[in-house]
């Protein structure tokens, strides 16, 4: 039904747009036409989003920053709240918070460089690169099943969950693993190679939990707005062996990840053939709080339309979710530093879920609408 009504306000939106711009002496191009309905989708969208977006801020008093681009263009830009609850320091567009598990992509990309300089086939064995592999429970692992997660590994040394490559189940330690192979091939730490990348990207404001040396960061916090407990020792705690960098240890800002959206999505890290493979659908999971949904190679897809590509992050204090829309090349990125966990995951994450909910529905809206006004029109003869 809310689909149904954002169709028909577009409609009436993109129609008032196209018949102001034409009179009954002076018919419109189907070029002129074509940029007419682009502009006016684009301002529709841009107030869409605005009014739900202000909507779910004001609903949850949401503490975080939500950034919304069309390529590098903003759609909708909002900071609420503090980043540091004792000295009342509010969130602003510099603010470093922890990304949780969307730093699963960083490692994953890492891994596919390595692949492109057959330094690795993502096709070997794990047991080739890692001694903590080499035993009879493992020695058949592969480097594929570990970015998917189909691997079987939950704890490294506990035995596997599943014949490795007939399940799936979301393994930090499989990530752990990945990264270590990155250190194997290279001869260079974790640390050092995740710098290189970000540098190459122009990802100024990111680092690891390990490296950060700025002060901009948005200390973790458990409880509400109003009693809020810091999480001792961050962003240090990130390289602990219980998290892991590579499965969670990032840092950044909501600006660069949109940097970093562009330059994935836009061909400008991986090859053709590479990025395919990685955003391709491997592997199935039923997301705890997203639901049931694709899995490619450190990369969550959704099944059905829209097209998009996210994933979500957790660590302690710390929700964050970051989409990709590549029909209409727009980023919504969702960066949190507290966290209510007596009330669970599904009240955490309810803000980020109703905002792609929301973006899921203006995107397919749009496409549609989009699809419907361009088409050529048929002429009777």
């Amino acid at each position: 039904m809310l689909k149904k009504s954002y169709q028909i306000m577009l409609f009436l939106f993109i129609s008032l747009g196209v018949i102001s711009c034409q009179t009954e002496h002076n018919p419109i191009k189907t070029t002129n036409r074509n940029t007419i309905v682009d502009s006016t989708i684009s301002i529709f969208e841009k107030k869409m989003i605005g009014h739900q977006m202000d909507s779910i801020f004001k609903k949850y008093n949401f503490n975080g920053s939500v950034g919304i681009f069309r390529d590098s263009i903003p759609i909708y830009r909002k900071n609420n709240g503090y980043s540091d609850f004792t000295n009342r320091i509010p969130i602003d567009s510099n603010t470093v918070f922890a990304i949780g598990s969307i730093s699963k992509q960083f490692t994953a990309i890492l891994i596919l460089l390595q692949m492109e300089q057959e330094k690795l086939s993502i096709n070997d064995k794990v047991s080739h690169y890692l001694p903590e592999f080499q035993t009879k429970e493992y020695e058949n692992i592969l480097i594929s099943q570990l970015l998917n997660h189909t691997s079987g590994l939950n704890t490294l040394g506990g035995k596997l969950m599943f014949k490795s490559g007939t399940d799936f189940f979301y393994s930090n330690e499989g990530f752990d693993a990945l990264g270590k192979i990155v250190e194997k091939v290279t001869g260079k730490t974790f640390d050092t190679n995740i710098g290189e990348l970000f540098k190459r990207v122009g990802m100024k404001n990111s680092s690891t939990g390990n490296t950060f040396e700025g002060k901009d960061f948005a200390g973790a916090y458990l409880g509400d707005t109003l009693h809020a407990e810091k999480i001792l020792n961050m962003p240090k705690r990130l390289g602990d062996k219980n998290i892991g960098i590579p499965a969670g240890g990032i840092l950044s800002t909501i600006g660069d990840l949109q940097i970093w959206n562009n330059a994935l999505y836009n061909g400008k890290i991986l090859k053709a053939e590479t990025f395919k493979q990685f955003i391709s659908k491997s592997a199935e999971r039923h997301h705890p709080v997203f639901g049931k949904m694709g899995y490619g190679y450190g990369i969550m897809l959704n099944i059905g339309k829209p097209l998009a590509y996210f994933h979500s992050g957790y660590i302690k204090g710390a929700p964050s979710l970051n989409i990709y829309y590549p029909e209409s090349h727009t980023s919504v990125i969702i960066l949190s530093n507290i966290a209510d966990e007596a009330k669970g995951k599904n009240a955490i994450f309810r803000p980020h879920i109703e905002i792609k909910e929301s973006t899921d529905l203006i995107e397919n809206t749009i496409m549609d609408i989009k699809k419907e006004m361009l088409e050529p029109q048929r002429h009777n003869l």
